[in-house]
């Protein structure tokens, strides 16, 4: 018997809970309908692409103003597992949440092997200080700013919100006004034990710095914590962990575990205004 390389899991074990290319053999039809519908709704709304927040070709993003001045923002970061995918793959969700009344950001990042988490994490904080800075011009409120991400995403997301600018200051007085992390993975240890990390190069230090489960702090706003009920086991479990260390803390978290979706068609749950991820979303912004 193979010995444990993390937890119960041998090495065979533990990248089969992150392979999800090779779960799910149809992975590149849920691509093609991001894709998709992602150029269909930038043909229907009125939209900024390609707008730069840093000083390479990918800080970019994707800019769907709000119908109405002083709209709450809705900045959604991809994933990709930190080294693939693109902005473009998801502006669908602009759809619903700017017909209820948000404006809609989508961000691009640099990706691995070119640069390392750390690197991610920082442009992504300058996007998000870039969507704060120029809210107005797209119809946005600057002190009503919301981020969700899908997987790689929903593990940045987290990381934006720790990285808050008012941590210090008491409830109500966060630069992120409420999360959404979809399918996230909040622990890079097993990340940096499995096959992504010849990618990633993350060693002991890195993985530790990058993991929003162990630098929550003692104010946080509210967060959606969502994943497919039909998700490997060790997306399930983080899952789990982030919300109850969330709510250990007294702070506010919606638990969702999604009957019957897994890693790549939960995502489709962001185009239907009536699905319950959305609807939690909008609940979340107020509108």
């Amino acid at each position: 018997m193979a010995a444990p390389v993390y937890k119960q899991y041998d090495q065979q074990q533990l990248d089969a809970e992150f392979n999800l290319r090779a779960r799910h053999p149809d992975f590149q039809s849920f691509f093609d309908w991001y894709e998709r519908e992602s150029g269909r709704v930038r043909a229907a709304l009125d939209c900024r692409l390609d707008v730069s927040y840093g000083d390479t070709p990918l800080q970019a993003l994707d800019v769907f103003p709000a119908q109405k001045p002083a709209s709450p923002v809705h900045v959604f970061i991809h994933g990709g597992y930190w080294q693939g995918l693109d902005k473009r793959f998801f502006d669908y969700p602009a759809e619903p949440l700017v017909a209820a009344g948000a404006a809609f950001v989508s961000v691009n990042y640099d990706l691995a092997p070119a640069v390392r988490i750390d690197r991610i994490v920082a442009q992504c904080r300058a996007a998000l200080e870039w969507c704060r800075a120029n809210a107005a011009s797209y119809n946005g409120d600057a002190d009503r700013i919301y981020v969700s991400g899908h997987s790689a995403g929903g593990h940045l997301t987290l990381m934006l919100v720790l990285s808050d600018w008012a941590s210090d200051a008491g409830p109500g007085h966060h630069a992120v006004k409420g999360a959404c992390a979809i399918s996230g993975v909040f622990d890079l240890e097993p990340i940096r034990l499995c096959y992504l990390n010849e990618a990633l190069r993350l060693d002991a230090d890195s993985a530790r710095r990058n993991s929003p489960l162990y630098h929550l702090g003692r104010h946080g706003p509210p967060l959606i914590a969502a994943v497919g009920g039909g998700e490997t086991n060790e997306f399930r479990r983080q899952n789990g962990m982030l919300a109850t260390a969330w709510r250990a803390r007294g702070q506010a978290c919606e638990e969702l575990t999604l009957p019957g979706l897994h890693h790549f068609d939960i995502a489709q749950e962001l185009a239907r205004p009536d699905s319950t991820l959305t609807r939690a979303m909008l609940a979340q912004m107020g509108l």
